[in-house]
């Protein structure tokens, strides 16, 4: 282990002990509440990693018993508001109550609807889910991290690969995870073409086989949708919109969209940029199409006197995090400094393509 992820491993054992929760609980007393700040919270999976061995875990925000006690603490402690009353808010119709929060989850994993959906329901808690609209369709597509993990992680010993970042040896777990890391880290420095080319050369070498469809298909989403979940458009094949061509930028924006209006019936303008990726151009797409929210992965809350609301901040929830750290996150007294991006913590999320704590 490296020295970076070793202060990382201890940073998450130290947030998860007694101290840090005395230290927060105590923070939480002192804190005066804040009725303009809104804290949208991020999710992927919720999910024992035992149960997907094939995906790639880092994915998952809490295992179940976690995400029940994090869910229990928002519905007693918070106010968890819906989209619809944060498009209120926007447009002026109404006001932000103190202790506002949002939850959204990205990608729509099947174990959204096993497991997160009846915690959320059952503690009347408002969901956005935000969906990559060319996923739910075609059972044989899968994302492409899940796709390298099960290549490189899951099959098993065997002999060095030859990539365009070096041969990388196989031999042992630890070989296998570190080529993971390496190929993962490549696939952020390349155009989306490249990206995805990368990831075929990877699994056609090794001769995967492309595992099942991870994401929930077009009649459980509508029964999602009609049992009160908000959908809303993640992109349609889920690419860093910064390193596509302008002309199919908008296709997957506005397209994702019409995808879902079209299966689901109604869809909000409302819209969360794959990876956090984004800059003027698709800033301008978005307003362009009448848009009137997006959600960024840049770590911190939201002032909503001033703050850019095609550029809204998220917290993301990693299976490091813990209800403690949530907590800590969710106080209002970090400083948040004058961005142009509107209000927000201090604190910066550090992953890009990602968008989540080891994605």
């Amino acid at each position: 282990m490296g020295g970076s992820q070793a202060l990382r491993r201890s940073a998450s054992v130290a947030a998860r002990g007694k101290a840090f929760a005395w230290l927060v609980a105590g923070l939480e007393r002192a804190a005066r509440p804040h009725p303009h700040l809104l804290a949208v919270l991020t999710y992927h999976r919720v999910d024992e990693p035992s149960a997907s061995p094939l995906l790639y875990p880092g994915l998952i925000s809490a295992p179940p018993a976690e995400f029940e006690e994090q869910m229990g603490f928002l519905a007693s402690q918070c106010r968890p508001i819906s989209l619809t009353e944060l498009r209120a808010v926007r447009r002026g119709e109404a006001r932000l109550e103190p202790r506002s929060v949002l939850v959204t989850f990205d990608d729509g994993y099947r174990d959204f609807a096993e497991h997160a959906w009846p915690i959320l329901k059952r503690h009347g808690i408002p969901v956005t889910l935000f969906v990559p609209t060319a996923y739910p369709g075609d059972p044989e597509k899968a994302f492409w991290w899940d796709r390298l993990y099960g290549a490189l992680v899951s099959m098993g010993p065997r002999g060095p690969i030859a990539t365009s970042t070096g041969e990388l040896p196989l031999a042992t777990e630890a070989d296998r995870l570190q080529a993971f890391r390496r190929l993962r880290g490549h696939v952020q420095t390349l155009s989306h073409e490249g990206a995805m080319g990368l990831v075929d050369e990877v699994c056609a070498a090794l001769a995967a086989p492309t595992p099942d469809s991870a994401v929930l298909g077009w009649p459980e989403l509508r029964e999602l949708a009609a049992d009160g979940v908000v959908l809303a458009p993640h992109s349609r094949s889920h690419p860093l919109l910064d390193r596509l061509p302008h002309e199919a930028v908008r296709d997957e924006i506005v397209g994702s969209l019409e995808d879902l209006e079209r299966e689901i019936g109604v869809a909000p303008p409302v819209f969360a940029y794959p990876g956090g990726a984004q800059d003027p151009y698709v800033a301008r797409i978005l307003e362009e199409a009448g848009f009137e929210l997006a959600f960024a992965t840049t770590r911190g809350t939201n002032d909503v006197r001033r703050t850019d609301w095609l550029r809204l901040r998220r917290i993301n929830v990693g299976r490091a995090s813990g209800l403690p750290l949530v907590r800590a996150q969710l106080l209002p007294w970090w400083p948040r400094p004058r961005t142009p991006n509107g209000g927000g913590s201090r604190f910066s999320n550090p992953t890009r393509l990602f968008h989540v704590s080891s994605k």
